[in-house]
């Protein structure tokens, strides 16, 4: 064939509305250190948040019975009766938040509930507030589902945490959602009742702006903090709450993948249309095992809670103790978020200078520990720490930490 008859030939162009989003960076330092780990590095990789325990036995007795039953069919589109009837229990024993089975949805995973939400929602240049530092996804699906997110950074002076002023000066007409997620992963801090109520009264005031309220690490919370949720305080403000949770963290449950939200029925029916299109059901042996999650024994999860608690102690006074880190203490999930800024500036033994978080976080990679830079959180120069491993782990860690940072030097 002639070469003018040839078809053009052209390299892949991705979409545009994932033309400049990436595959997780925590999934990345995460890949990166599993690679140096096989290759005969005593990596210690303190980046993913995912509990190191094994999910309960009589939650794994339960898929086991679902499967001997025949429980491998389809279920209803955003989950089983049982099972939204399980969340509707756990949704009113837990926080006081009465819904009808059609103001629930299940979804394989939490993240699915934030996404199906965001796509049922924004249109082209709609706002989602976000307080920062936040998961790295938040920001990720808003761009994707054609929103525009609105980073709000809230660093250490108030705790990590979003001031009424700060979401005042913030909200615009196009603002349609303010993200909020307590407690707070990377930062672990927590909103309680009153710091809640502080910025329902900013919402009140804004009739378009809706409330996503992730809830993820409510029960990994400590020193006899209580847990609040924005519905819980603001029940005025229900018709414009989506209450977000899942089973992943508390029941150690990350693989099985069960989420679960509750809100207005419209915006359910609305969410159910994006995961029609994307998924169907959640798996039905999983929802059979999130059932006896929600329903069953829960001493599980404060021993656990006490565990972590024990870990964040320790995590915690070993990084206070390396001279130019400054480690808040979290109230809750299982990560700390330590700024390194008094580091920035030095050299590393072969006359690199750590400028940046980012810097620091690459020497340590160095010292065979794995740890994510504040700058994937949206706020810089911190870096988090998952404590969800052993404290014989968490312990070396922190030992190759201290070291490297004593082999930093100024000029």
């Amino acid at each position: 064939m002639s070469a003018l008859l040839q078809p053009e030939t052209r390299a892949f162009q991705p979409a545009a509305r994932i033309g400049s989003i990436g595959v997780s960076e925590i999934l990345k330092i995460t890949a990166k250190a599993g690679a140096l780990k096989r290759a005969g590095r005593p990596m210690i990789i303190l980046g993913a948040g995912e509990p190191d325990f094994d999910t309960p036995d009589n939650v794994k007795e339960a898929a086991i019975r679902a499967i001997r039953a025949g429980a491998t069919k389809y279920t209803a589109l955003d989950g089983t009766p049982e099972l939204k009837e399980a969340v509707r229990r756990k949704f009113e024993r837990e926080n006081g938040l009465r819904f009808a089975q059609d103001e629930v949805t299940c979804g394989a995973g939490a993240k699915q509930i934030l996404y199906n939400a965001f796509m049922a929602t924004l249109s082209a240049g709609d706002e989602v507030v976000i307080p920062t530092p936040y998961w790295t996804s938040y920001s990720d699906i808003v761009a994707i589902a054609g929103g525009k997110p609105v980073l709000v950074p809230c660093g250490p002076e108030n705790g990590f945490r979003l001031r009424p002023e700060q979401l005042e000066a913030a909200v615009t007409p196009r603002t349609r959602w303010l993200l909020l997620n307590s407690p707070s992963n990377p930062s672990g801090a927590a909103y309680d009742a009153d710091q809640l109520k502080a910025l329902a009264d900013v919402v009140r005031r804004h009739a378009q702006v809706w409330v996503m309220s992730d809830d993820m690490y409510e029960h990994i919370l400590y020193d006899g903090l209580a847990f609040a949720t924005f519905a819980g305080v603001a029940p005025d403000l229900a018709d414009r709450t989506l209450t977000v949770n899942g089973v992943s963290k508390a029941y150690a449950m990350t693989g099985w993948r069960i989420g679960y939200g509750g809100g207005p029925a419209d915006l359910i029916k609305a969410m159910a249309v994006v995961q029609s299109q994307a998924t169907s059901c959640p798996s039905s042996v999983s929802q059979a095992a999130a059932v006896e999650a929600l329903d069953g024994p829960q001493g599980v999860v404060a021993e656990r809670r006490d565990a972590f608690r024990r870990r964040r102690d320790l995590v915690v006074a070993g990084l206070n103790a390396v001279p130019g880190i400054d480690c808040p203490v979290p109230q809750g999930a299982f990560y700390t978020f330590a700024s390194c800024a008094g580091l920035l500036g030095s050299r590393t033994p072969d006359g690199r200078v750590i400028a940046t978080d980012r810097d620091f976080t690459d020497y340590l990679l160095e010292a065979d520990v794995a740890v994510v830079p504040g700058s994937c959180f949206g706020l810089e120069p911190f870096f988090r720490i998952s404590y969800a491993t052993s404290e014989t782990e968490l312990s070396t860690a922190l030992a190759r930490i201290a070291g490297a940072c004593e082999r930093l030097h100024r000029d």
